[in-house]
């Protein structure tokens, strides 16, 4: 048959690439993955490419559809299910995130605050869904693939690059307030100052070593984010214990009068409390960020489907929403002004109701436990990134368990070395917040979605689309500008 196909050496991936066509998206597209989200590698795969072009065995006149090829091996998934999936994107999202939202409420006022909560996490989820409807058509197998699809190599660099700033940012941050509630800081106590008195726990740096050892490791082990949904699970429970006890203490004081009144809206009084608002949005936005994630779990779904994966996204969107609003509400409202940047550390004082102590302890045990859990979710992504990056290539992890672990070992070195260098959340938030998370929330998905739908007509944007596309783009160009002339004034008023 006279093809213009050429037939794929055994051993390689396999890909059909036309030997005129120049290698975009249409190419990209031709590339053969198995029901689980793998390249195909298959000697049987490979035979019947070579048989296209055996001129003595094949009828010119077969009219072979190669698309089909895209479902050869294909095997019964039995990945997580949607609940599973929902509490792994939930996990993702809610992490130490939602420590700094009652802080942010403390600069917005309660009624921009709420109505930022939302808007941002709607957006988001539009964002979430045209990555999943462009990752798929692509058959992109993770964040950063679409991205090359959609804008070249450089740019997937540069996407990783930023999920690995951003990922190491968050689990940095979560081993900070594991430091905080644990040990206690300059102005608050430690949990286990407060039950046992002092003691080698107040040396923060070697009880927040013990804790990745002993509890984070033997997680971040593991090689499928599956593997992760019941410690998902669990960590989304703790977390709207958290989220419950915040919003009964609340309401409580609230009906007994000894809540002050909140400011409903931005405080535009000093230099200080504008430069705060041009930085609030940003960590905002970083609360929200999961899309780093949304591949490995749809790749890991049971049938999954651009459909299912949207339904996914979107129970996860109003779980957060709701979990959003209720702490960021209930925790202004208890500590007011006083506010910290980390509200967690706010729970070392008597909240002025019945069981205040046993409920302080609740609070901060139970969500010192979740971020236990939802590190090596984090750690998941950005340990994939990484070897994406490095050994581009190379077998996946789950067939090189030497490579993951000597990952894995690397990165929570170097991630416990950057918990005792940086300050606090609110530094860390407000520097990813205004670049990284932004970028990859919603930079990158708009620039995917513009991209791809000018290169391949039949995955065109409507005009409802192409308008969210570029509303996206801009505000995230507006918000990281924003942010990070704020971090850059705040940090010089500081110093001064």
């Amino acid at each position: 048959m006279d093809s213009n196909y050429s037939a794929i050496p055994k051993g390689s991936f396999v890909e059909l690439q036309m030997h005129n066509e120049p290698h975009d998206f249409r190419s990209q597209q031709k590339s053969l993955l198995s029901d689980d989200g793998n390249r195909v590698n298959h000697p049987k795969v490979i035979d019947d490419f070579d048989d296209l072009n055996d001129d003595d065995d094949v009828d010119t006149d077969v009219d072979v559809d190669l698309d089909d090829y895209s479902l050869v091996l294909s095997k019964p998934n039995t990945g997580s299910g949607v609940s599973g999936a929902v509490f792994n994107l939930t996990t993702t999202i809610i992490g130490a995130g939602i420590m700094a939202l009652p802080a942010t409420m403390k600069v917005l006022g309660l009624v921009l605050g709420i109505v930022l909560i939302i808007l941002i996490g709607i957006l988001s989820e539009i964002s979430v869904e045209m990555l999943i409807r462009f990752a798929v058509s692509c058959k992109a197998r993770s964040y950063g693939e679409v991205v090359q699809i959609a804008m070249g190599r450089t740019a997937r660099v540069l996407s990783e690059i930023c999920i690995i700033v951003n990922n190491a940012g968050v689990l940095i941050v979560y081993l900070i307030i594991m430091g905080d509630v644990m040990s206690g800081s300059v102005r608050h106590i430690g949990v286990f100052d407060q039950w046992l008195g002092h003691g080698f726990w107040d040396h923060r740096k070697l009880l927040v070593l013990v804790v990745m050892v002993v509890f984070l490791a033997p997680l971040c082990v593991l090689d499928r984010i599956d593997s992760l949904s019941m410690t998902s699970a669990a960590s989304v429970a703790l977390a709207v214990v958290f989220v419950v006890v915040c919003f009964a203490v609340a309401f409580i004081k609230l009906i007994e009068g000894k809540i002050e009144a909140p400011r409903m809206s931005p405080d535009f009084g000093s230099k200080m409390a504008i430069l705060d608002l041009l930085v609030v949005i940003p960590i905002m936005t970083n609360a929200y960020v999961c899309h780093f994630n949304i591949q490995p779990i749809y790749n890991e779904l049971e049938g999954r489907s651009p459909q299912k994966m949207n339904q996914v996204g979107r129970i996860t969107t109003v779980l957060c929403v709701v979990v959003y609003a209720s702490t960021a509400i209930s925790g202004y409202l208890l500590f007011g002004k006083d506010t910290e940047g980390d509200v967690l550390t706010n729970f070392d004082r008597n909240l002025g109701i019945r069981f205040s102590t046993a409920l302080n302890y609740i609070v901060r045990v139970g969500y010192i436990l979740h971020l236990v859990l939802v590190f090596p979710v984090i750690h998941f992504s950005l340990r994939q990134t990484v070897d994406n990056l490095v050994f581009e290539g190379s077998a996946p992890l789950t067939e090189s368990k030497k490579r993951s672990l000597a990952l894995t070992v690397i990165l929570l070195v170097l991630i416990y070395i950057g918990s005792t260098m940086i300050p606090n959340i609110w530094t860390a938030f407000k520097f990813t917040g205004a670049t990284t998370a932004v970028s990859l929330g919603f930079t990158f998905p708009a620039l995917i979605a513009l991209r791809i739908s000018q290169q391949e007509e039949s995955m065109s944007l409507s005009r409802v689309e192409n308008f969210l596309s570029w509303l996206m783009l801009i505000l995230a160009v507006i918000v990281s500008i924003a942010g990070i002339i704020g971090n850059i004034y705040t940090i010089q008023s500081s110093s001064e």
